[in-house]
């Protein structure tokens, strides 16, 4: 297949695309979704607002001939849309697509892994951000402990995917986990991500105070393990990684408040009601979905979705500071995902 690679401003190619299927979620974690805002009266969604699976399908081939390589799919949860698989399906047909992921909690993992992988699903990102069943339940607002994601994980693994878990780490909240998570993942050969608490989203309360940087966490992995660094398998991966000396197994961390790489960012996000994000931290999105419903050809697609990258000049996190936090309007998590 031959691709257009399109590049912005600052000479940025589109490689990622993050596309969220729902903006419905069976947590209430505190990190994206807290319960005194998203409760059982908040009004999500009507299906009508969803882009369908042909209009993924559709703008997902589109984005593949403008040079996306890896599309994962996140929500909120993206395993409470139905019949989830039949999206990947479609999605692992288009030519030129190399990599196929999602984002989850884990919980509904032993019911869709085994169909995901047959689908054509290459791997999971699962979140968990605590191995104490109390604080963990704490942390997702359903008192839900860990035990459903470790099944979820288990299942992922049986069915033949790749897992890499997500820790977002939060200073006085469950800072203390690091190296439980650490110990968890490195017996299980799991890939761990430590990512830093980040200010998505105008509802999760951030605080600077409140983050655990990248170089504090890796001191305290450094007094316990013997840590090599790895190259970056491409340009624009995110995590900043390391080995655990003597092992096959890494360890991550994304940087987005202490070592920001909004100069090798390749990625753009399509929102739960079909609006193009340049910037998890942007709250001005773009109407995809809308447009594409009006008629308009694949070539008018293409024209729309190049003016926007071409013009991309989003380098928040180089530029975050307090006050930026608090005058910046931004999506929120349960409609762009991560």
């Amino acid at each position: 297949m031959n691709k257009t690679i399109i590049k912005d401003q600052l000479n940025r190619p589109l490689r990622d695309l993050r596309i969220s299927v729902i903006d419905r979620c069976n947590f209430r974690c505190q990190y994206c979704m807290p319960a005194e805002i998203f409760g059982p009266d908040f009004a999500f969604l009507p299906k009508s607002e969803l882009m369908t699976y042909e209009e993924i399908e559709r703008l997902a081939k589109i984005f593949v001939s403008l040079g996306v390589e890896k599309i994962r799919l996140t929500g909120g949860e993206p395993l409470l849309r139905k019949d989830i698989s039949v999206l990947v399906e479609k999605l692992s047909q288009i030519d030129g697509l190399s990599d196929i992921g999602l984002t989850t909690n884990g919980v509904l993992l032993p019911q869709h892994a085994k169909s995901l992988r047959e689908a054509g699903l290459k791997r999971v990102n699962v979140s968990l951000d605590s191995l104490n069943d109390q604080l963990f339940g704490e942390i997702n607002g359903r008192n839900i402990g860990t035990k459903p994601v470790l099944d979820g994980i288990d299942a992922a693994i049986k069915a033949g995917l790749g897992v890499k878990i997500n820790m977002v780490v939060k200073k006085g909240l469950n800072d203390s986990e690091i190296l439980p998570m650490a110990e968890y993942c490195k017996n299980e050969g799991l890939q761990l991500r430590y990512i830093e608490y980040m200010d998505v989203g105008a509802t999760n309360g951030w605080r600077m105070d409140d983050v655990v940087t990248k170089k504090e966490i890796y001191h305290i992995l450094k007094n316990k393990y013997e840590l090599e660094p790895v190259d970056p398998d491409y340009f624009g991966e995110v995590a900043k990684r390391y080995r655990y000396k003597g092992t096959d197994t890494d360890v991550g961390f994304i940087t987005s408040v202490s070592e920001s790489f909004c100069s090798s960012c390749t990625r753009s996000r399509l929102s739960a009601n079909g609006q193009l994000f340049t910037c998890l931290f942007n709250g001005n999105g773009h109407d995809i979905r809308d447009f594409m419903r009006s008629g308009v050809t694949d070539e008018e697609i293409i024209k729309r979705i190049t003016d926007i990258w071409n013009h991309r000049n989003d380098r928040y996190s180089d530029e975050r500071t307090a006050e930026t936090n608090k005058n910046r309007k931004k999506i929120e998590m349960s409609y762009i995902g991560g």
